[in-house]
């Protein structure tokens, strides 16, 4: 994913799509700070040795700012349109969230935690239509499970609601298992019960510091947990690549760098980058 490069000034498609051939990976997911230009993106791709297998813009499409709920909108759409026309498989995403306050509720965190399950209605109203595009360009929606931005898809009982309203087989999962260890959900499991909607990985790992998490608990801050490159956390890769062997999953597995152990320069990011590789290279290979 190209986040983590662009964030230390690798901002240039081509740089990145070059740095990523020379080290070795085979495809890029292109975020959302990379421009959408067309002749950049015809150039990546008519080489040949780097694919592009998919954009990604996660935002809060029911933000409680109409405009700027419109605006990630039409950004979605934008990217959808463009996908189609480049031949990108997919589109990874968020779902929204509505945090407008319930009239009437006084109890805060009984409120919080409705938010998912009280968004439901309003997601499908927006996504609905947003499928029937995506169908049309030949483009796949892919929603993130990561509870830190406007999502609901964020769990197992909420993918089975999701996917029971949103009818179509262009709508699937960009699978982390970093952000379910976190929230105490079995990440191995979901994968055959999901199988038919895992489009797209995310390989991040995420660690746990149980004697932080005994002095403040899951409640007080998330200073007991933070994510880490594949290998350098608390995931069992053996057993979450036997669940997508098992599944025959053959899709990308994306390298998504939130390390702060690595982060600060270039050089860091792209060690990081490399270190996580090298460490999938030989879970795949065993």
């Amino acid at each position: 994913m190209t986040n983590a490069l662009v964030k230390e000034g690798m901002k240039d498609l081509g740089n990145i799509a070059a740095w990523a051939e020379a080290a070795g990976f085979e495809d890029l997911e292109v975020g959302p700070t990379v421009p959408l230009e067309k002749a950049l993106f015809e150039k990546v791709l008519c080489h040949g040795n780097v694919g592009l297998s998919s954009l990604t813009y996660c935002r809060n499409f029911l933000s409680a700012d109409k405009e700027e709920a419109a605006l990630h909108l039409a950004e979605l759409k934008k990217r959808i349109e463009f996908a189609g026309d480049m031949g990108i498989e997919k589109i990874v995403t968020s779902t929204g969230i509505d945090k407008t306050p319930e009239e009437g509720v006084y109890d805060r965190a009984d409120a919080i935690r409705r938010l998912p399950i009280r968004s439901l209605d309003k997601v499908v109203e927006v996504f609905l239509p947003v499928l029937e595009a995506a169908e049309k360009r030949g483009v796949k929606i892919a929603f993130e499970n990561c509870p830190l931005m406007g999502n609901i898809a964020i769990s197992p009982m909420l993918w089975r609601e999701l996917f029971l309203r949103l009818d179509s087989s262009n709508a699937g999962l960009a699978y982390d298992p970093s952000h379910l260890l976190w929230e105490m959900i079995d990440p191995y499991l979901p994968v055959t019960e999901f199988a038919s909607r895992i489009f797209h990985i995310h390989a991040k790992d995420t660690r746990i510091d149980c004697q932080r998490l005994g002095e403040v608990g899951i409640l007080t801050d998330f200073s007991w947990w933070n994510y880490r490159i594949p290998g350098n956390g608390m995931l069992d890769w053996d057993r979450f690549i036997k669940e997508l062997q098992g599944i025959g999953y053959t899709g990308t597995v994306s390298i998504e760098h939130e390390d702060a152990d690595y982060e600060g320069t270039l050089e860091k990011v792209q060690q990081g980058l490399l270190m996580g590789k090298q460490f999938l290279e030989k879970k795949l290979t065993a």
